[in-house]
């Protein structure tokens, strides 16, 4: 077996007992990289060196001292690049920050550097995580390991495209109004989009500010568990992160039917007409197993869903106005030259931002004006509200609710270039989640006629992520659809 095909766990246990090096399991990620990514294009950055010197460390560490026996210490991680690395490139996927090396580290990324994850480099993202698909990326389109003519999903498709392709076992992304979970349905693997506040954002670049979470992709619920413990936490820079305790996820199963007593709920508005039917039968199929392994299946409605994605297209990009107001060629990234102070802004902003953020700024920005600030982003902030309320009724009544990610599988490149709502529609399933600031975790259940992933989502009530994954590590111990690897050479 190859070293980039080994799980998480596999690889724990091989460098624990010391069968392999950090620098070996390093080294086979950076050459599968090198020969696969000039197809796929998930990567911006790749690091090798810092990556080899991080491994050698690892290594060190694991011969030296007690620290040896940390879980992920010596395991290769990708970073979505809207997360700053001190001294790596942090684009956003746009060319008004072409060049820029931030001289700090996320938190979430400095997290797991301190239990040893070994930096591989910056995944592709649309501009400023403002996407479906990573077609909106300055730096070209990233494809999708299962079909190179289709996308990976937005905007974490780089991240979700290198976990698939086995060129990194973990990475992670960010989430605002899907971003995690799509692009984990489209590519086949597992993505967790924790409660808000959960885990810091600061060295997030935000996009919408009360809707951002930091996540992560993995092979399995298992992979996915071991990250997320160990990147969330208080943080005193982020004022909007949670003192609450942070899990350490147990996902020990007992007997044959491992849910027994867990309550999943099924929302009648996730399953509409225009979804594509083989998706509707996988996720349908994916619930009658959790009710064979013990689950209570309950028919739930969360009935302000219909209002979601009008709510979310005018607070997210009345947030995103706000927050790129501070791209303008004088701190960050390259400068247009001008006569003027605001001809260098026009001109900056006018050549470096792409179509679609230039898009949602203008949005946000009508929607925040004088005279259409009450009518449109107050009125959404009020519908969330009831959107919020729903999810809370209903987690009164079950766990978690299952339902699909998206409407359709993986789109092929450019089917929605010259219609944006088509695009936006991609989403109308995991926005949500977003806008109630609930947890979300997407997994694989099947795959369509074409050989494309189908995934299924499970939400939880706020800071219930170990209940998601503990509910699909059950289902993916009974199923083997995260096992299969797409067929990339």
């Amino acid at each position: 077996m190859s070293l980039t095909d080994l799980t998480l766990t596999e690889a724990q246990t091989l460098l624990q007992k010391g069968q392999i090096s950090s620098r070996e399991l390093t080294q086979a990620h950076l050459e599968r990289i090198a020969a696969l990514d000039g197809a796929l294009h998930s990567f911006l950055h790749v690091d090798a060196e810092g990556a080899l010197a991080q491994a050698d460390g690892a290594d060190e560490r694991r011969r030296t001292n007690d620290e040896g026996r940390m879980s992920l210490l010596g395991i290769p991680l990708a970073v979505k690049d809207v997360l700053v690395v001190d001294g790596m490139p942090c684009t956003c996927g746009s060319k008004i920050l072409e060049g820029y090396r931030p001289p700090f580290t996320a938190t979430a990324v400095q997290k797991l550097q301190a239990a040893g994850m070994v930096i591989l480099g910056k995944t592709n993202t649309d501009e400023f995580a403002m996407g479906s698909s990573t077609e909106n990326s300055a730096y070209g389109v990233t494809h999708n390991p299962w079909d190179l003519k289709r996308v990976p999903g937005g905007s974490s498709g780089g991240s979700a495209a290198a976990v698939a392709a086995r060129l990194a076992p973990l990475a992670l992304g960010s989430d605002t109004g899907g971003s995690v979970r799509q692009p984990a349905s489209f590519c086949g693997v597992t993505g967790l989009k924790p409660t808000y506040g959960r885990v810091s954002r600061y060295g997030l670049v935000a996009y919408g500010s009360s809707l951002d979470s930091v996540g992560a992709f993995g092979r399995s619920a298992q992979d996915v568990a071991a990250v997320f413990s160990a990147m969330s936490g208080r943080d005193e820079l982020d004022a909007t992160s949670q003192d609450v305790p942070v899990p350490q996820v147990d996902l020990r199963l007992n007997g044959e039917r491992p849910l027994r007593g867990v309550r999943i709920g099924v929302p009648q508005e996730y399953f509409i007409e225009g979804i594509q039917a083989e998706v509707e039968s996988a996720v349908r199929e994916a619930i009658r197993q959790l009710e064979g392994l013990g689950a209570e299946i309950i028919p739930v409605s969360l009935p302000h869903t219909q209002y979601a994605l009008p709510v979310y297209y005018l607070i997210a990009p009345a947030e995103a106005s706000a927050n790129l107001a501070r791209f303008d060629g004088i701190r960050y990234g390259p400068r247009v030259t001008g006569n003027s102070m605001w001809d260098i802004f026009t001109k900056t902003r006018g050549e470096k931002f792409g179509d679609e953020a230039t898009r949602r700024i203008m949005l946000g920005t009508y929607a925040l004006s004088a005279g259409y600030y009450d009518a449109f982003y107050g009125q959404a902030q009020k519908v969330r509200t009831l959107i919020r309320r729903d999810f809370e009724q209903v987690f009164t009544q079950v766990d978690a609710v299952s339902c699909p990610v998206a409407p359709t599988t993986a789109f092929k490149i450019g089917a929605h270039g010259d219609d944006p709502l088509a695009m936006y529609l991609e989403d109308v399933f995991s926005l949500p989640a977003n806008l109630a600031g609930v947890p979300g975790l997407a997994f694989p259940v099947g795959f369509d006629a074409d050989g494309l992933p189908v995934g299924m989502q499970l939400m939880g009530p706020h800071f219930g992520e170990a209940g998601l994954l503990r509910t699909a590590h059950a289902y993916q111990q009974a199923t083997d659809w995260h096992l299969r690897k797409a067929d990339i050479r």
